[in-house]
C-alpha cells in the first residue's frame, strides 16, 4: 500500500482511499485502546471517533522519506490520537477516577526487571490487573512514550503522582509475573 497517495485520497474525500485506512488500521487502533478500556462498546465506539479525528487531521500529518517510513510515522500519529481519545474517554466517564494522596517522599522510583519470555497475551493480561490509574500511567509512559509531565498534564496530576503511579504498577506487575510463574510450576507438578 503506498501510504502517502492514500491519505492524499483521503484528504480529498476518496470513499476508497478512506476504507483502505479504516481496514487497514482498525485493527491496530483497537489494540492501542484496549490497553486503555475494556469494554468492548466503548472501544467500538472510541476506534470510529480516532477515524474521525484522523480523517479531519490528515492535512497536518507530515509524511516519511519513503514508503516504510511513512507507514511508521502513520501509525505513531494515529496511536497518539487512540491515547488521547481514550484518556478523553476515561475523564469523561470518571473512570480514572482513584488519585490517592501521595506525599513526595513517596516518588522514589525503583526500577524493575521482568523476563523477556512473556508473550504478548500475557503482558496484557497481567496489564488487565492493574489498577485503572496505574495501569493508564504504564501504558502512557513505557508503550507511548510520554514523559512524567505529559502525563501530568494529560491526567491532571502531579508529575511525582505520575512517577508513583509508575514504580506501583511496575512493583504490581513483577509481583503479578512472579505468582503466575509460581502458578505454572505447580501445575506442572
Amino acid at each position: 500500500m503506498r501510504v502517502e497517495e492514500t491519505i492524499q485520497g483521503c484528504i480529498k474525500n476518496d470513499i476508497r482511499s478512506k476504507e483502505l485506512v479504516y481496514k487497514s488500521f482498525y485493527g491496530y487502533l483497537k489494540a492501542v485502546l484496549l490497553r486503555y478500556v475494556y469494554n468492548d462498546a466503548d472501544v467500538d465506539e472510541l476506534v470510529n471517533d480516532c477515524f474521525m479525528k484522523i480523517f479531519n487531521n490528515l492535512i497536518s500529518f507530515n509524511p516519511g522519506k519513503n514508503n516504510d517510513e511513512t507507514i511508521k510515522i502513520f501509525k505513531g500519529w494515529i496511536a497518539k490520537i487512540a491515547c488521547h481519545t481514550a484518556i478523553d474517554h476515561l475523564r469523561r466517564n470518571k473512570q480514572n477516577l482513584y488519585i490517592e494522596k501521595i506525599e513526595d517522599k513517596e516518588a522514589e522510583y525503583i526500577p524493575q526487571y521482568i523476563s523477556t519470555e512473556l508473550e504478548t497475551g500475557d503482558i496484557l493480561a497481567l496489564l488487565n490487573k492493574l489498577p485503572k490509574m496505574h495501569r493508564t500511567v504504564f501504558n502512557m509512559y513505557e508503550i507511548e512514550g510520554y514523559n512524567h509531565e505529559e502525563i501530568a498534564e494529560q491526567l491532571q496530576i502531579s508529575q511525582s503522582t505520575s512517577r508513583v503511579f509508575l514504580s506501583r504498577a511496575k512493583n504490581k506487575l513483577k509481583n503479578l509475573y512472579l505468582d503466575n510463574q509460581l502458578t505454572m510450576v505447580k501445575d506442572e507438578r
